[in-house]
């Protein structure tokens, strides 16, 4: 196995096995663990895999004489939290959005903070020539449940509001890694909370919920008459919101809010803001109205990290729900941003409707995922005449990305037009061209 977008991924115990984790763990633990950092910390989301993965991967950086500290089910963010403070390495077992037979590890350099290709590339060559350790081994010590509160501090701490005024907020933890905490988090913001997805049994994670799901959200908002929803991901690091009325309100909508809001107080340095070639194309228009400076990377919140980090940035992410504040964060934090976003709604005293809609205007979109036999990492390359001849349908009035999954076996094929009609079409023909080549 190899890294992809996010970490390793694959089919839990068949592509990714606990022999693959431990030996992950002693790779990352020799290419990670240099200046004096000896101890990684630990979590995991509710996947029925996501024990067996954790023992072995905690194994293999106890094997290097690294000292584990293990949090349990915990949200990605909390983990690498806790890295950031205690000046540790992170690791994380959770395959975020996807089905619970898959399962992955994300992991985290010292300060909680994510890997370059560079370091990917070193642990991936450590893989292939492991040898016996010979060090004294590390402590795998208990799950340490004592961080959590300080955690809840943290993500609450950015709401300025002084509080929600009572708002009614469904929120949904995808039977996830947040199931345990979503609830006090929002309810410390001062909202009546309404919690759902928050049952896992290690196989309905992300079944039928969370931000993978948002029209359970719609339709438990609209039930509970309450003022906006939250839909986090599996491992807690993404959210997909939905208002009042039961219209999902994605990723680029809720970068677009908060962009405003910054810019509006002095926090949007540089005035400009970081996303990914797979923001909406009214995104763009709307900020560039707005007179704020967009900072486009490749698909992945770690290239969207890079360019925050390297141009000094305070605001990025993506489409899909990664919303990553670089003064509060090192990485996309799914109830951060929630807290975000309502403590804007508060102060703002307008509905998340009307924010949204007033923030930008979405160019009709459509995303096909085509399932192909094998992953196809240079399918841009192979697929360039075909786009090409596609995009002159558009006459440079709309968008055409192609791009292959880096943690599934799809090819993504996403088309932006002046019309929903025209978008689908293009994509519908694209797909086929997909399918017929590769599936």
């Amino acid at each position: 196995m190899r890294f992809g977008t996010d970490g390793v991924r694959g089919v839990a115990n068949t592509e990714l096995t606990a022999e693959f984790a431990l030996r992950l763990g002693r790779a990352a633990a020799r290419v990670l663990g240099g200046d004096g950092v000896r101890s990684v910390i630990v979590g995991g989301d509710t996947r029925v895999s996501t024990p067996m993965l954790d023992a072995a991967l905690s194994a293999g950086f106890a094997s290097e004489g690294i000292d584990v500290v293990r949090l349990g089910v915990v949200p990605t963010p909390m983990v690498a939290f806790v890295a950031q403070r205690l000046r540790a390495m992170g690791a994380m077992v959770s395959a975020s959005h996807n089905q619970y037979h898959d399962n992955g590890i994300k992991l985290f350099a010292a300060g909680g903070t994510k890997l370059s290709d560079d370091v990917e590339a070193a642990i991936e060559q450590e893989l292939d020539a492991l040898q016996t350790p010979v060090v004294q081994p590390g402590t795998i010590f208990p799950v340490d449940g004592s961080h959590a509160a300080d955690y809840v501090d943290h993500v609450s701490q950015i709401a300025t509001s002084g509080g929600t005024g009572g708002s009614r907020i469904v929120v949904d933890a995808a039977n996830g890694a947040a199931y345990r905490l979503a609830r006090e988090v929002f309810e410390r913001i001062g909202a009546d909370v309404v919690l759902v997805g928050d049952a896992p049994n290690g196989t309905n994670i992300n079944d039928g919920c969370g931000a993978t799901a948002p029209d359970a959200l719609a339709v438990a908002v609209r039930q509970h008459g309450a003022d906006l929803g939250i839909a986090l991901d599996g491992d807690a690091d993404r959210l997909i919101a939905v208002d009042h009325t039961g219209a999902i309100v994605d990723g680029d909508h809720i970068i677009a809010i908060c962009a405003l809001d910054m810019r509006s107080r002095g926090l949007l340095h540089h005035g400009a803001v970081a996303v990914t070639t797979m923001t909406n194309l009214g995104f763009h228009l709307a900020m560039r109205d707005a007179g704020i400076n967009v900072v486009t990377t490749d698909v992945g919140d770690r290239y969207v990290l890079e360019a925050l980090a390297a141009q000094g940035l305070a605001l990025g992410g993506e489409q899909s729900g990664h919303v990553i504040f670089a003064d509060r964060a090192t990485t996309g934090d799914g109830m951060l941003t929630g807290v975000a976003l309502v403590d804007i709604v508060a102060r703002s005293g307008r509905s998340l409707a009307d924010l949204a809609t007033s923030a930008m205007t979405s160019l009709p979109q459509v995303l096909v995922n085509v399932k192909v036999a094998q992953r196809v990492p240079d399918a841009v390359e192979l697929l360039h005449d075909e786009v090409t001849r596609a995009e002159t349908e558009l006459r440079g009035l709309g968008r055409i990305l192609v791009r292959a999954s880096g943690t599934e076996p799809l090819i993504r094929v996403m088309v932006e037009a002046p019309t929903a009609e025209q978008a689908e079409t293009v994509a519908a023909e694209l797909a086929a061209v997909v399918r017929r080549r590769f599936a």
